[in-house]
């Protein structure tokens, strides 16, 4: 939750480790994370092991937060079970007292959501000079840009209008956040905006909550500067070969 900000543990810190070292190619134009401890050290963690952005600031969000658990913060989890079952209820749709709904971290998702968008869009128009115009951001090599995923499917991979090369993305986007926050997040891309699944992921594995340091990529698309109708492909989600 977000009531008890512990730091990482040591296990914690070795598994921020191995994702710097699995991302330590992919160059990210920008970085965000939650506000609380364990999540502003894993961002740094991943920054560190970066050739190419160990500088790049890293931006704090209190959006990003966990889910708030209220009463049942800092308490084992069986005990949230036992209050949900005591209330004819079960997680994770169950809210404890003075905890968060899911419609309300939803929210929060939603609109992080729709602040990202509306940055990436404002730095293609200061590039391109208006929306819709092919994604080449200057001075950057598609190198610079390599995601370590062992399968590339061809209807994910971002194409120039026309051509059929390959493009350099206008915005690469990290995001460090938390598990029952992310899942609510994931569910927003799919329930509300149709995001397209990798073919073999099954129902539990989009319901389940990502392992410490799980990475999940998505591409985005505005095409011709549309925000309130993205275009949404789910690469991997939770991937943890890393771990």
């Amino acid at each position: 939750g977000q009531g008890v900000d512990e730091p990482l543990s040591a296990t914690g810190f070795r598994q921020a480790d191995a994702a710097g070292v699995f991302l330590s190619n992919v160059k990210f134009t920008h970085v965000f994370s939650s506000d609380l401890l364990r999540a502003k050290q894993t961002a740094a963690a991943i920054l560190g092991k970066n050739r190419f952005c160990k500088e790049l600031e890293i931006k704090y969000d209190a959006r990003l937060r966990e889910r708030k658990y209220g009463v049942a913060e800092g308490r084992p989890l069986a005990d949230l079970k036992a209050m949900a079952k005591d209330a004819g209820e079960q997680c994770p749709s169950f809210t404890p007292t003075g905890g968060e709904t899911l419609d309300e971290v939803r929210e929060r998702a939603r609109d992080f959501f729709e602040f990202l968008c509306q940055l990436a869009l404002e730095l293609e128009q200061r590039v391109h000079g208006k929306p819709g115009a092919p994604s080449r951001s200057s001075g950057t090599s598609g190198e610079q840009f390599v995601f370590p995923w062992t399968i590339h499917c061809s209807e994910v991979e971002p194409s120039s209008e026309g051509n059929g090369s390959s493009t350099v993305l206008d915005a690469n986007i990290l995001v460090v956040s938390h598990g029952a926050y992310m899942r609510n997040w994931i569910g927003y891309f799919v329930s509300d905006l149709n995001c397209t699944l990798p073919a073999d992921l099954t129902k539990s594995q989009l319901s389940s909550v990502s392992p410490n340091t799980g990475v999940s990529h998505f591409i985005i698309k505005l095409e011709n500067g549309d925000l309130l109708n993205p275009k949404i492909t789910c690469v991997c989600l939770n991937q943890d070969s890393h771990l």
